[in-house]
């Protein structure tokens, strides 16, 4: 459904919000001149009667809050602060309008994430919604993406136990203290292969703050886990790659 034709760089436009006002650009100049000092494209919005629900999330990588306007995007916020590589993320980051064998289209991508692995251009659906005019948006904006030497991902959802995993780790991202001093020995026993979570927090001083303290070095990598299961007493714990020489 895209027009791809010879110069089509030329014709693709792009918009974002600048601290001088609105900026349009093709996306060949998108490519040699970047997006430096862009801001959301268009505000977030609250009334009673809408059946998203927007919101504003804090991140621990960034040390700020940011806009989401779904559940959905809620949860990739929360995954994207887990991975640690996030450096930036800017909601609605631009507007790209583009050309399709019938006619002129827009889309607005709902996220654009600077992190130590480089740049992405991330869009969230569930895949139950997915249709015909969201999957040509998606390949416009994969296009935008690769001319512009980014990533690109569509968030279409989950495994079972993802959420409510990431939930669990992110009751202790923030700062822990360690009067106890049971972080150091934690640490020295996850090097030992094999032990579960529960073998690390029973053999600890004190085993439910012991609990309390495996969460926060998960969270931080200091400890891994194998996260395509979910996460329980038997699940094996082993030195994070923080924690590696």
């Amino acid at each position: 459904m895209l027009d791809l034709t010879s110069g089509w760089q030329r014709c693709w436009t792009v918009t974002w919000c600048s601290p001088c006002g609105s900026v349009t650009r093709t996306v060949e100049q998108l490519r040699r001149e970047g997006l430096a000092g862009a801001g959301p494209v268009r505000r977030f919005s609250w009334r009673r009667d809408q059946r998203h629900r927007p919101g504003l999330k804090f991140l621990i990588s960034t040390g700020r809050l940011h806009g989401f306007e779904s559940l959905a995007e809620s949860d990739l916020l929360l995954a994207l602060d887990f991975a640690g590589e996030v450096l930036e993320v800017l909601p609605q980051p631009l507007r790209l309008t583009f050309g399709t064998v019938v006619g002129q289209r827009e889309h607005t991508p709902d996220f654009l994430v600077r992190s130590t692995g480089g740049v992405w251009l991330i869009d969230v659906r569930p895949a139950a919604l997915l249709g015909e005019p969201e999957e040509t948006a998606f390949a416009a904006a994969a296009e935008l993406a690769l001319a512009c030497g980014w990533g690109f991902a569509v968030a279409a959802g989950w495994r079972g136990h993802v959420r409510t995993t990431l939930d669990w780790l992110s009751s202790r991202r923030r700062p822990l203290s360690d009067p106890l001093g049971v972080e150091a020995g934690l640490m020295e026993a996850a090097a030992t292969p094999g032990r579960t979570l529960r073998q690390l927090a029973a053999a600890s001083t004190c085993p439910p703050v012991a609990r309390a303290h495996l969460l926060h070095l998960l969270w931080q990598r200091r400890l891994g886990v194998d996260l395509m299961k979910p996460l329980g007493d038997q699940s094996v714990i082993v030195p994070g790659r923080e924690a590696l020489p």
